[in-house]
């Protein structure tokens, strides 16, 4: 008699959870491509607005919206525009102050209602400053006093009761990273003024380290010369400790290069490396990279030809120095 497997009702939880997951990236991602229609001159007039703004940009939202504004407001300052985040709640109590006439004030609300930022509106006009309003309501009372309007809201929220701000906010975060990018691009700002302001961390190491911070020079980078043997080669390298040498002409060029798997192929196929030239067994034009590039383009180039040393030399082939992927992850580029 078999006996009857109780369901624990599990598996249909986890399905409706995917479900509702699957619907909520569904609806957030049409709140976003939703936008790309709704751009107009608008959009280009904010972007000429804060190029040609004297001071800074002010962003500024409460709530959900307010998370969205702070993050815009890093946004810009990490991309060429200066900015900084004000509480609107906070503006009413003295930190108005912290805006000037030279200034544009930025207002993200989804309703374009919210009290806390109508009861500045006035004020900023009176200092001067100007006003763009991300709502997503065109008809709203933020939206009518700015003087440039973008739409940033959505036909409906991913949250089940359409209650809590979900697509909105994705829609609002969107729009202000297509602002801000557009600002960067028009700014013509370059990958070092971005390091510039990112020395910190990862990122910072990735974009600020260049290869000559990390190559071995001089005698720490293993050479011979292409009339030794394997064996002087094989030698050489053990000194190097980088699983490989590189190989030069008379002038000090770079011919080849030599590495442990080139050692095991040879060894493998029987070669006396006592009398083999090691020209004859190395690998010639190697891969280089010169010593100012990045070291994260030289992770690049290794992950791409699969190969675990770059040579690093001059534009005359000279060899400067040499690293391998050991060097790479104690300088945590990788």
């Amino acid at each position: 008699m078999k006996t009857a497997t109780r369901s624990t009702g599990r598996a249909p939880k986890e399905s409706a959870a995917l479900a509702m997951a699957r619907e909520v990236l569904e609806i957030e991602a049409k709140a976003v491509s939703g936008l790309i229609g709704r751009l107009d001159q608008q959009f280009t007039q904010a972007v000429e607005l804060i190029l040609g703004c004297r001071g800074r940009v002010v962003v500024s939202g409460i709530g959900k919206s307010g998370h969205i504004a702070r993050k815009l407001a890093s946004t810009f300052a990490s991309t060429g525009t200066s900015a900084f985040f004000v509480h609107p709640a906070e503006a009413s109590h003295g930190d108005l102050g912290m805006v000037a006439r030279e200034d544009v004030f930025v207002a993200l609300s989804n309703s374009g209602e919210s009290s806390e930022l109508l009861a500045i509106v006035p004020l900023l006009k009176r200092q001067g400053a100007k006003l763009i309003a991300m709502t997503g309501n065109p008809q709203s009372a933020l939206a009518r006093e700015a003087d440039l309007h973008l739409y940033a809201g959505a036909e409906k929220e991913a949250c089940p009761l359409n209650l809590a701000p979900t697509a909105s906010t994705t829609a609002a975060l969107a729009l202000g990273d297509a602002l801000a990018v557009a600002l960067m691009q028009a700014r013509g700002f370059t990958r070092d003024e971005f390091a510039a302001s990112h020395p910190g961390g990862s990122l910072g190491r990735k974009l600020l380290t260049h290869v000559r911070d990390v190559m071995r020079a001089g005698a720490d980078a293993p050479r011979v010369a292409r009339a030794a043997t394997a064996m002087e080669g094989v030698v050489e390298m053990s000194r190097g400790r980088m699983g490989m040498t590189a190989v030069l002409d008379d002038a000090g060029r770079v011919v080849g290069i030599f590495t442990d798997g080139d050692l095991r192929r040879n060894l493998e196929q029987g070669v006396d490396l006592r009398t083999t030239r090691l020209a004859d067994v190395m690998k010639p034009d190697p891969r280089t990279i010169g010593p100012d590039k990045l070291a994260a383009e030289a992770v690049e180039i290794m992950e791409r030809f699969k190969i675990n040393q770059l040579l690093v030399v001059g534009p005359d082939r000279k060899l400067l120095g040499a690293l391998n992927m050991h060097d790479l992850f104690r300088a945590k580029v990788i």
